[in-house]
């Protein structure tokens, strides 16, 4: 179990921070394990595909209640175009649902944050990307410190959920804070269903609290795009049943960079980079990296 090396491995520095990730996720794996839910090691496990005639590097990120795992095929499409890549993996992911239940967004922004660290330590400049939650994340990235990252890629961010389910879930948090309270646990509803496009990889039980803290996360995002400086590529399918498909249209015309290009997928799931679809994605992100990259690119 590990994160895997290809080519030439990294600097000293770069390996020691990716080992010390290693052994948090083996110690939270074996903590957390709940047998019938917890995947196997290699799903979660953090890993970094390294580049070694590559100077970029790309932060690629998962999404809530998935693992490293999902990202799997883009990183390697990426890592095949000339990029070095490390997939983090988010506090409370690659373990259980329960572990996911107890921690907010500012865990999964230090998890983040570590993987940067990873990569500044091998790289000359590293873009940050990521699907679903993951892209969110990328974007509070890109927001907060402009000065890392030389672009952002968001697929599926989502800005706006769709269903009933979704606008009930800070009642239902409520709800729980009010029956722990009271000491009535009996009453209390701490998960919800989730019926994933992708069940080899994600959790079938949907903390209410982690999902509330996606939430936040977005609100804070929405609030900071208009601040975003760096160049900007926003990905979103056009028939998503999860994510409004309207959502990513908001957040590309919310976003102040200058140099920002929208693409739409067409596809009836979420997780659009997997499989088939993936493919769609990966060309649309690896044109705008080679445009950007080789500054051939047009802005506005």
């Amino acid at each position: 179990m590990g994160p895997v090396m290809i080519e030439s491995g990294p600097s000293p520095a770069c390996r020691k921070l990716l080992d010390q990730e290693l052994t948090l996720f083996q110690e939270e794996y074996q903590k957390h394990y709940l047998p019938g839910e917890t995947k196997g090691p290699e799903i979660g496990a953090p890993y970094l595909l390294h580049h070694p005639e590559s100077h970029n590097a790309v932060l690629l990120i998962h999404g809530f209640m998935a693992a490293p795992y999902e990202v799997r095929d883009w990183a390697e499409d990426l890592f095949s175009s000339g990029h070095t890549v490390y997939a983090p993996r988010l506090a409370g992911h690659g373990t259980s649902a329960e572990d996911l239940a107890h921690r907010d967004y500012g865990d999964w922004i230090d998890s983040v944050e570590r993987g940067y660290e990873i990569l500044a330590s091998c790289s000359e400049q590293v873009i940050v990307a990521g699907f679903s939650t993951g892209a969110g994340l990328a974007l509070h990235q890109a927001i907060r410190h402009p000065e890392r990252y030389r672009a952002v890629i968001s697929v599926s961010a989502p800005m706006r959920f769709k269903g009933l389910s979704s606008t009930l879930s800070e009642t239902v948090e409520r709800w729980n804070q009010a029956t722990k309270i009271l000491k009535l646990d009996s009453l209390q509803k701490p998960f919800a269903r989730n019926h994933p496009d992708n069940p080899e990889i994600n959790y079938h039980r949907c903390p209410i609290h982690g999902f509330n803290q996606v939430k936040a996360l977005m609100r804070a995002v929405g609030q900071g795009l208009p601040g975003l400086a760096v160049p900007a590529l926003v990905i979103q399918g056009n028939r998503d049943p999860k994510v409004s498909p309207k959502a990513g249209r908001m957040i590309f015309d919310r976003i102040g960079s200058r140099g920002k290009k929208y693409a739409e997928i067409d596809y009836h799931q979420h997780g659009i980079v997997r499989g088939r679809v993936g493919t769609s994605v990966f060309s649309a992100v690896n044109d705008f990296l080679s445009g950007f990259l080789n500054t051939s690119w047009s802005q506005g």
